[in-house]
């Protein structure tokens, strides 16, 4: 498993119950987690001093309760390949989110050290790196802050507005991006026909949702096709290509063999794919949260 270990301003506290207590800066939340079906003794006084509660809804969603939690607040990560230091902008929002997923740090160091190396062997090089799915911006302001040029694409111009805000809080010089408010396959298919080329990839597509004209998708259904015509916008030389998935039941080993299948015998390399996860302070375990994909050349 990869595990996001160098968090300083995030930590999962404990999880019981279908929920797991977090420690997000100076605030503690409880929000629900499907992997803990386990009830062990809650210890930790977090669980009773709470800053904010996400109740599940046994009707589908659920809704917040708030104690004492401002509308939105600030954590910072520190890169340990680069020493770079990313804000991250913070608030409840719909769906027990706060729009960020810490465990996807692990993979923000694996891509920084990707493009620091290839730019130390060859300091002329641009490293171009495309992110799909790309919510607000944890692995864009990873990747610009390496050094790297970065297209960012989402369907919702509320996360893109979001990424903005936290490459900006990040001291991410701006020629450093492009953002799009777009399908993710439709920009896509375009930039295939306009020849552009990127040295890195990496995509965080949904189990479910729609474009920005309504366009549908499923995971299970499009994610073959979405690797394959992505992998066509790899570069002569390319670096990596990391996806992500949170959808049930879509093991890593599926990952892997869609990836090496497409991309891993087209340009060689290496492909590897493990759950992710995060370390829980009171017992010291891993809290399995996803699972994750990468090929790269080295």
């Amino acid at each position: 498993m990869w595990v996001a270990d160098n968090w300083k301003d995030y930590e999962v506290l404990d999880s019981s119950s279908g929920e797991k207590l977090e420690r997000w800066g100076k605030y503690t939340l409880i929000r629900p987690d499907p992997q803990v079906i386990w009830d062990t003794e809650k210890k930790d006084p977090g669980w009773k001093k709470r800053n904010a509660h996400y109740h599940r809804s046994s009707k589908g969603g659920g809704s917040w309760e708030f104690f004492d939690l401002p509308e939105e607040w600030k954590i910072k990560y520190e890169l340990k390949a680069s020493g770079k230091v990313l804000s991250f902008n913070l608030k409840p929002f719909s769906f027990k989110h706060t729009g960020l997923f810490p465990e996807q740090a692990v993979n923000w160091e694996w891509m920084t050290e990707k493009i620091r190396s290839a730019m130390k062997r060859d300091p002329d090089r641009e490293v171009k790196v495309l992110n799909l799915f790309a919510y607000t911006g944890g692995a864009t302001a990873a990747c610009a802050g390496a050094g790297a040029k970065v297209t960012h694409v989402d369907a919702s111009k509320g996360m893109v507005n979001w990424a903005k805000e936290n490459c900006r809080l990040s001291n991410i010089p701006e020629d450093r991006f492009r953002f799009f408010v777009d399908d993710c396959l439709k920009l896509v298919e375009r930039e295939i026909r306009r020849g552009n080329r990127y040295d890195g990839i990496v995509m965080d597509p949904p189990s479910y949702g729609r474009g920005p004209k309504g366009e549908i998708w499923k995971m299970e259904e499009n994610v073959f096709h979405l690797i394959k015509e992505t992998g066509e916008l790899l570069s002569d030389d390319p670096l990596f290509f990391l996806i992500n998935s949170y959808t049930t039941g879509l093991q890593p080993g599926v990952l892997k063999y869609m990836t090496e299948i497409l991309i891993g015998k087209r340009f060689k390399g290496r492909t590897e794919a493990e759950e992710i996860g995060l370390p829980v302070k009171d017992h010291g375990l891993i809290l399995p949260c996803g699972a994750s994909c990468r090929w790269s050349r080295d």
